[in-house]
């Protein structure tokens, strides 16, 4: 009988640990460096880009990638990034693996180019990073620069 009650409890605690891995939100990407900026990038499929949006909100300054055509909008990844401080030096040049990049810049006004295929389809974003407020900029290119993208 002991050993009945033993083995229940250790399939219920089985069952539990089981249940809790397959609820377990998803990761977010691995941080990189670029200089002194920490980034993550990435953002493909739902539960992924669930993460990040809410992660976004510790993280300085949040970039979107996106394509629309007349009814919605598709993220976009391997979009070429460049984001300049208010010299105009680079301080952090990134290839987006998804629709989102999120980066740790101190406060300041930064510019940003962001490019979506073959050198015609940059867009650029001027942002300013406040201390304790979180920036965002959205990039939504056309719907004919998705087929623009090689």
């Amino acid at each position: 009988m002991k050993l009945l009650k033993i083995s229940a409890v250790a399939g219920a605690l089985g069952a539990m640990l089981v249940t809790t891995a397959f609820a377990q939100p998803a990761s977010l990407p691995p941080i990189h460096r670029s200089g002194q900026v920490q980034y993550l990038t990435g953002g493909i499929g739902s539960d992924r880009s669930s993460a990040i949006e809410r992660a976004s909100r510790h993280w300085p300054l949040t970039l979107e990638f996106a394509v629309k055509d007349n009814t919605h909008a598709d993220f976009a990844a391997g979009v070429k990034t460049v984001v300049r401080d208010a010299k105009g030096h680079p301080v952090l040049r990134v290839d987006s693996a998804g629709p989102f990049v999120l980066a740790k810049l101190p406060p300041g006004r930064y510019s940003v180019d962001a490019n979506l295929g073959s050198g015609t389809r940059t867009l650029h974003r001027t942002v300013v990073v406040k201390r304790d407020q979180p920036a965002k900029a959205v990039f939504l290119w056309p719907s004919d620069a998705a087929s623009a993208r090689s």
